[in-house]
C-alpha cells in the first residue's frame, strides 16, 4: 500500500475498537492502541470496571502485537463533561454526556495526544460511521502541521470533511459524533464504516478475540456505566423535594426528591396511584413536576424547538440555509429514533428554529437536535426552548371557541 502511516486507535476493551485496531493492522498501518481512563470511581458492587476494560484492551494489543498505552482524562472529564452535566440537571434540562464526551475528551484531548504526543498521522475509533475522505488515499498523503499564522490564507481551498452514516444503520453512531470539530474529523479513521455489527463479531471470533466477544454492549452514562440513576445523581446534588402536579387540573398527585432525577416522558413513580403517570414538564422555580395520566398524552407532543448556536460539522451552514435562511432536512434527538422531516430556520446569532413535520413525543431541553441531509450528519445544537405542546394548543383553541360563542350569544337580539 505504499508508505505506512502511524495510526493511534482508541481502545475501550470492547469488540468494536478491538476489531478496528485489527483491521488497521491488516491494512498495513503502524498501529498503537490507547486506553482512556475518564472516571475514577467504583460501581455499586465495588468493582472498578475501567480496570477490567483496560486489561481487556491490553490483551487485544498483545494478541495483535501492537504497542499499548494508557492515558487518564479523569480531571478533564470531571471539569468539561460531568460538571456541565450537573449544571444542566439543576437548570431542569436533561443533558447528553456521550455527545459532550466525544466533543471534549475523545476528539479534543485524546486527538491532540495521538497527534502531538504520540506523533500519529491519524487517530481511529470503533464508531459505526464514515467520513467523506477515502482512507486508502487521504491517509497516505504526507502529514503537514497546521499553519502557525493567525489567519488562514484567504485563497486557500480546503474542502471540509463530511460525516456520513455507516453501513449498519441500526448501529450508526453519527448521532454521538454530531459535535466533533472539523480538524479532528479530518484526521480520524472509522475502520468499521462499511461493516455490520454481526460481521464485526464474526471477524473478532475468527481472530481469537473471544474475551471481548463475551462482553455485553456498554450502556449508561459515557465512561460511568450503568447505575441506578436517581441514587447516583443524588450523590452529587442535594435533594430538592417537590410535588407531582396534574397538568390537567392542578391537583397534587405525590412528591419527588428533585426535578433533576426526572426527565420528560418517563413514568413518574408516584405512591398510592393505581394508574401510571408520566412527566410532561418541570418548574424549577417552584420545584413542581407536571405529570399526565397517559403515556401518549397531548402535553407530551410538540413540533417546534429552538437550539443554542448550532454546530455545523463542516464549520459553516449548508449553502441552501445560508442563502435562504430556511432548509428542509431530517431530525432526531434520540439515538436510533426514526428520522423526522423538518424545516430549519437559521437565526442571525447562529441558533436555529426547527419545525417538525409531525409532533414528536417528549422533546427534551438539554438533549441535542441532530440534523441529517440524506445519509450525511450535518451537526447538532442543544435544545434550549420548546414550542407549545399539543395540549396547550388544544386548550387554546377550546378557549377561543368558547369566547367566540359567548360573544356571538351576547350579540343575539332579544325577542
Amino acid at each position: 500500500m505504499g508508505l505506512i502511516r502511524h495510526v493511534v486507535c482508541a481502545m475501550s476493551g470492547g469488540v468494536d475498537s478491538s476489531v478496528a485496531a485489527l483491521l488497521l493492522k491488516r491494512r498495513g498501518y503502524s498501529v498503537t492502541g490507547v486506553f482512556m481512563k475518564n472516571w475514577d470511581s467504583l460501581d455499586e458492587s465495588g468493582v472498578c470496571t475501567s480496570d477490567k476494560d483496560c486489561e481487556d484492551a491490553y490483551k487485544v494489543c498483545q494478541t495483535l502485537d501492537i504497542p499499548f498505552h494508557q492515558v487518564s482524562y479523569v480531571k478533564e472529564y470531571w471539569h468539561e463533561v460531568f460538571t456541565n452535566l450537573l449544571k444542566e440537571y439543576q437548570k431542569g434540562r436533561t443533558p447528553n454526556p456521550d455527545i459532550m464526551c466525544n466533543k471534549n475528551i475523545k476528539f479534543n484531548h485524546f486527538y491532540k495526544y495521538a497527534i502531538d504526543t504520540l506523533g500519529a498521522d491519524a487517530m481511529a475509533t470503533g464508531h459505526y460511521a464514515r467520513t467523506s475522505q477515502e482512507d486508502e488515499e487521504i491517509f497516505q498523503q504526507t502529514f503537514s502541521s497546521p499553519p502557525t499564522k493567525l489567519f488562514r490564507d484567504r485563497f486557500e481551498i480546503r474542502n471540509p470533511v463530511r460525516l456520513h452514516q455507516g453501513a449498519d444503520l441500526f448501529k450508526d453512531q453519527t448521532f454521538f459524533l454530531s459535535q466533533i470539530p472539523q480538524d479532528a474529523l479530518r484526521h480520524t479513521m472509522f475502520p468499521l464504516a462499511g461493516l455490520t455489527k454481526d460481521f464485526v463479531r464474526k471477524i473478532a471470533a475468527e481472530a481469537g478475540l473471544h474475551h471481548v466477544l463475551k462482553k455485553k454492549e456498554s450502556m449508561g452514562i459515557c465512561f460511568i456505566g450503568e447505575r441506578n440513576f436517581e441514587n447516583f445523581i443524588l450523590e452529587y446534588l442535594e435533594p430538592k423535594p417537590g410535588n407531582f402536579v396534574s397538568i390537567e387540573d392542578g391537583s397534587v398527585k405525590g412528591n419527588h426528591k428533585g426535578w433533576f432525577t426526572l426527565t420528560l416522558g418517563q413514568r413518574a413513580r408516584i405512591g398510592g396511584q393505581r394508574d401510571p403517570w408520566f412527566v410532561v414538564d418541570k418548574d424549577i422555580a417552584t420545584g413542581d413536576v407536571m405529570v399526565a395520566p397517559t403515556t401518549n398524552h397531548p402535553s407530551l407532543f410538540r413540533d417546534t424547538l429552538k437550539t443554542d448556536r448550532f454546530h455545523w460539522i463542516t464549520m459553516e451552514p449548508p449553502r441552501e440555509l445560508a442563502l435562504t435562511k430556511m432548509m428542509e432536512c431530517h431530525f432526531r434527538f434520540i439515538h436510533q429514533m426514526p428520522l423526522i422531516r423538518c424545516t430549519v430556520t437559521l437565526n442571525m446569532d447562529g441558533t436555529v428554529w426547527i419545525s417538525l413535520s409531525e409532533p414528536v413525543r417528549a422533546l427534551t431541553p438539554g438533549q441535542f437536535a441532530v440534523l441529517y441531509k440524506g445519509d450525511e450528519c450535518l451537526g447538532s445544537g442543544k435544545i434550549l426552548q420548546l414550542g407549545p405542546s399539543q395540549f396547550t394548543l388544544q386548550r387554546g383553541r377550546e378557549r377561543l371557541l368558547a369566547a367566540t360563542q359567548l360573544k356571538e350569544s351576547s350579540q343575539e337580539p332579544v325577542s
